[in-house]
């Protein structure tokens, strides 16, 4: 997610940077998508199997006069992918709430032994991204530019575009600071679909990033994700069909939405 898709990727390192779209260049929207107290969770699985859950929940917070979000993203496994490969991630991402910039990006993970513990800090007047790396006892700058995201903060500037100013077929592009560089990504948006959803039916936008074909991917167009078509624009599932299967997202639980989400009795 944010979390969701980070955290699958370095399950097997099959996605990643997905969910973290740029809203650059593209109308937003004037309602607001989110808000204080909004909590999403998402269950992961590959084919039959429950290989574990994310979840993302917004807080307000305030620092040097300026009101922000606080979102809190957490992943972990269960079942026999706990007893094989243990994940257990936490990321957290504080930006404003006027522009949506961040200003504090936190990523601490344990999977399978392999841990980070490192914390990006935003300076927007200098546009210098500080990189302490609390595993190693270090800290590094990198030059940045206004529209930068991290890896969370860029899904929620993702659910503040006006898909009404866009046709089939038109790119959304990212970028987005991690690991001490920024990643260039885009998204083509696809079409509007509606598909099964908690026993029911929701409209949906459907995203397919262009991922680079090889040794884990059947091909450029593997991966697709649905964010609902209403003015949440909340993920709603991602699949990615890969060379032994496929892995999904699904969400399965929210609360606290700004808006209401309409969804379609059968």
């Amino acid at each position: 997610m944010m979390i969701l898709i980070h955290y699958i990727y370095k399950m097997r390192k099959l996605f990643f940077l997905l969910f973290f779209i740029s809203s650059s260049g593209y109308s937003q929207i004037n309602t607001p998508a989110f808000k204080e107290g909004e909590f999403l969770k998402y269950k992961l699985s590959y084919g039959p199997i429950n290989a574990g859950f994310a979840t993302l929940e917004i807080e307000d917070y305030f620092e040097n006069e300026t009101e922000m979000f606080h979102v809190t993203g957490k992943g972990w496994t269960t079942g026999m992918t706990d007893f094989f490969f243990s994940v257990k991630d936490n990321y957290e991402t504080y930006f404003t709430k006027n522009n949506i910039q961040p200003f504090r990006f936190i990523r601490k993970i344990d999977e399978g032994g392999y841990t980070k513990d490192k914390e990006i800090l935003f300076d927007f007047r200098s546009n210098i991204a500080t990189v302490l790396d609390h595993k190693k006892s270090t800290e590094n700058t990198f030059s940045i530019h206004a529209k930068v995201q991290d890896m969370l903060s860029s899904l929620y500037n993702l659910r503040t575009i006006d898909f009404n100013t866009l046709k089939e077929g038109d790119i959304i592009s990212i970028d987005m600071f991690l690991d001490n560089e920024i990643y260039k990504l885009h998204l083509i948006f696809k079409a509007r679909e509606i598909i099964k959803f908690s026993h029911k039916k929701i409209k949906t936008l459907v995203l397919q990033p262009t991922v680079q074909e090889g040794r884990i991917f059947n091909n450029n167009e593997s991966v697709t994700f649905w964010i609902s078509d209403d003015m949440n624009k909340i993920p709603i599932k991602i699949k990615a069909s890969i060379l032994v299967g496929s892995i999904k997202a699904e969400l399965v639980e929210y609360k606290g939405l700004a808006n209401s989400m309409p969804l379609i009795f059968n």
